[in-house]
This record gives C-alpha cells, sequence and structure tokens, in this order.
C-alpha cells in the first residue's frame, strides 16, 4: 500500500488572511489546475480520504471519478480560534507574539495547538494504515500534510512545520 498526500486545490483567498479552518471559494483557475492534476494522479489508488473543509471536498470530488472517497475531520487544518478569516495584522499582539513564540505548544485564543493538531493526525494516519485496502490519496491541508511527513520520517514537534506542503504536487507518505 502506497499513500500519497496531496494540498487541496489554490483558493482565492486575499493576501495575509489566516485561513486554517476557513473556507474560501476556489480560484478561477480550478478546472486547469485538476486537470493538471487528473494527469499526474498516481496509478493503482483504491480509495480518497479527505479532510471536510470546503475546498478539500470540492478538489477530492473533482478527482475521484470511480474511486472510493472517505471524509474525516481529524484531516482539518489547524484551528486557529478568533484568528480565523482575519488579517495577521489584524490581531498582531501580545497574544499572537506569545503562540509565535512556539506554536507547536501554544493555542491561538479559542484555537488549537501544533500538538494537538499532530495528535489527531497521528490517530487519522493509524486508521488509515490498518484498513486501506490498498493505494490512498489524502486530500487535505499545509498542516495536515507536514504533520504527516513528519510521522513517517520519525520527526515531531516544530521541525515539522517546516516540510514541504506545495499545492499541485502529490507527496509520498509512505505505506
Amino acid at each position: 500500500m502506497k499513500i500519497w498526500g496531496l494540498r487541496h486545490a489554490r483558493v482565492a483567498v486575499p493576501p495575509g488572511v489566516c485561513y486554517g479552518r476557513s473556507d474560501f471559494p476556489m480560484t478561477d483557475g480550478f478546472d486547469d489546475e485538476i486537470m493538471r492534476l487528473r494527469a499526474a494522479l498516481p496509478n493503482g489508488l483504491k480509495e480518497i480520504w479527505s479532510s471536510p473543509a470546503g475546498r478539500c471536498l470540492h478538489t477530492a470530488h473533482a478527482l475521484a471519478a470511480g474511486l472510493s472517497l472517505r471524509t474525516d475531520a481529524r484531516l482539518l487544518e489547524l484551528d486557529f480560534g478568533e484568528w480565523e478569516g482575519r488579517t495577521w495584522d489584524s490581531f498582531h499582539d501580545a497574544r499572537s507574539d506569545h503562540w509565535a513564540e512556539d506554536p507547536w505548544n501554544r493555542r491561538p485564543p479559542g484555537g488549537e495547538t501544533g500538538a494537538e493538531l499532530a495528535a489527531r493526525v497521528a490517530s487519522c494516519r493509524e486508521e488509515i494504515l490498518s484498513c486501506a485496502a490498498g493505494d490512498v490519496l489524502i486530500v487535505t491541508h499545509a498542516g495536515v500534510l507536514r504533520v504527516w511527513q513528519g510521522l513517517t520520517q520519525g520527526l515531531t514537534g516544530p521541525a515539522v512545520m517546516d516540510l514541504p506542503a506545495p499545492h499541485g504536487k502529490f507527496l509520498p507518505l509512505g505505506g
């Protein structure tokens, strides 16, 4: 079994906006992006697991063609709480500075820590590894992909947030 990761297709989010759990519409280039992704889709996929966020589901449905599709809330992006949907500049203060010093162990107001994100991603990963009937594509978010790669590589803590999670590229996540 192989597991592949894909960050959702691009969204029309204004620059500088914090959008972990917030949903924005897909860009005007969505159809072209999906055509490129379909052409590069790994062979042998049996199922797709997706975050329930609209941007992930929209991407997953566009790629699913004949594949089983499951959603799982553990694949949602980090919850930024009160900062969701706001520009980063609009809440720059002592609280955001405190969080930025250690986002792995500190939470945005009303949000979650990086460690909490990692715990739920690890739980989902273990389930997929134990029950998948073949190659799997995970359609999710940058933070989730970074944590998953870290788990695969034996990395934990803040170092995982430096791992790549580009749009439009299938990332090998182990098996």
